[in-house]
């Protein structure tokens, strides 16, 4: 019996439980709100991991960064694209969030409010450097840990071997918050099982409507994502046709929107870009880097609808200081934490935390988690192959005669 629940796929387990929290809660209405602690143990959880999770991952990206002398400017090049996309994905995410009233009239009550007190801008830019670095990582101030976090990371790159000690001690350290983080996300269901049970019992079964809305919202986001800044880029940028680009990335498009992995789209993604003239140099480079650090999907425009999706239907306004932070805050993040499982939970809560929107609101989206990551994973796959292409294009690693050859890409020899 055990045996078979544990072979059961996680996201199964997730939405079981988020169907059956939903019954309970229905069945049992006020009654069911006794589950709530399950949910509140859930997200304590995830409060934990945050600060050295995040600390040790981006010392960890920065320094891997620096190992490579002779890849250093391409190094350079593909990680500003990143950025850049990332940038371009939190602003569309928080375009069309903003559009869209995924909310309706369905307003939630927050267990902790928190005191909304709106800095300036200078006072925000003030705010991001740690006066103390180790009361930051106490008190969880995100953006400063990000901050130090980054700096550390540069200073062991230009102390070189004197610092290898503390470089592989944080990089241990990073193993261990990810393996951490990988025992947590196992409570998923029972978070999810409970807040659900206490969602619905307190509030009615019409709370579930608005996450149609909510999925729609990312899928349109994501297109628009793919379709006018890949496309955009490998037009303007590297003077190639998008059409040609997108006839041959559908294979691994079609593999990682099935899969749902990046790491799995790998040998898929690599096929194509090779057979859009790509050099097997720096594709092997740039797609394994792509699939650890590029995450428009889960950095750029997930965090940022679910962060305005959870503001609305917890009634909570969001001014022109929030917006910005959602979206620095979702991009750095993103290309630090892109290779800890579950990332783009763990980005959603730091990007919540930063707001200072309620967590609780992350189980109410957990159960679709799995509808929206297929559409994450396409659009990050879909960025990786496009870096590859522009960035290849201006420093030589492409081929342009192979770029337009009218080969096939069949997608059985694609996804082998």
């Amino acid at each position: 019996m055990w045996q078979t629940i544990k072979n059961i796929p996680f996201w199964q387990k997730v939405l079981a439980a988020f169907i059956l929290g939903a019954g309970v809660g229905v069945i049992f209405g006020e009654s069911a709100t006794v589950l709530k602690p399950l949910g509140d143990l859930f997200i304590s959880a995830i409060k934990m991991l945050v600060a050295p999770l995040i600390f040790c991952a981006i010392v960890v990206s920065i320094t891997s960064l620096g190992s490579e002398v002779s890849l250093k400017r391409l190094s350079f090049k593909t990680l500003a694209m990143f950025m850049f996309t990332g940038t371009i994905a939190s602003l569309i995410g928080l375009t069309i969030g903003s559009v869209i009233d995924m909310g309706g009239s369905m307003e939630l009550v927050a267990t902790e409010v928190r005191e909304r007190n709106v800095p300036g801008f200078a006072q925000v830019l003030l705010d991001m450097i740690p006066v103390n670095p180790f009361a930051s990582l106490a008190e969880g101030k995100v953006l400063q840990i990000i901050i130090f976090a980054a700096l550390i990371g540069v200073a062991i790159n230009k102390v070189g071997e004197k610092a290898e000690p503390l470089k592989r001690t944080i990089e241990a350290g990073a193993e261990v918050m990810f393996q951490l983080t990988r025992m947590v996300l196992q409570l998923t269901p029972i978070g999810v099982f409970g807040l659900m049970a206490w969602v619905v019992g307190e509030y009615g079964l019409s709370t579930l409507l608005p996450l149609g809305k909510f999925i729609g919202a990312i899928y349109l986001a994501a297109f628009i994502h793919i379709i006018f800044v890949y496309g955009g880029l490998i037009k303007f940028a590297a003077k190639l046709s998008p059409v040609q680009f997108f006839r041959k990335a559908i294979p691994a498009q079609i593999v990682a929107f099935t899969t749902a992995s990046s790491f799995g789209t790998l040998p898929a993604s690599t096929r194509c870009t090779e057979s859009m003239g790509v050099s097997k140099r720096y594709g092997s480079f740039v797609l394994p880097l792509g699939a650890t650090m590029n995450m428009d999907g889960c950095g750029g425009i997930y965090p940022a609808i679910a962060a305005i999706f959870i503001a609305q239907i917890y009634g909570i306004p969001l001014d022109m200081t929030d917006y910005m932070l959602i979206a620095v805050t979702a991009t750095v993040a993103s290309v630090g934490t892109a290779g800890v499982p579950g990332s783009a939970m763990v980005m959603l809560t730091v990007t919540l935390g930063v707001v200072g929107l309620p967590l609780e609101g992350i189980a109410f989206i957990a159960a679709v988690d799995r509808i929206i990551d297929m559409i994450r994973t396409a659009t990050n796959v879909t960025g990786d192959m496009m870096t590859a292409v522009v960035i290849g294009k201006s420093e030589g690693q492409l081929d342009e005669a192979q770029f337009y050859a009218q080969e096939n890409a069949p997608l059985e020899q694609a996804s082998n």
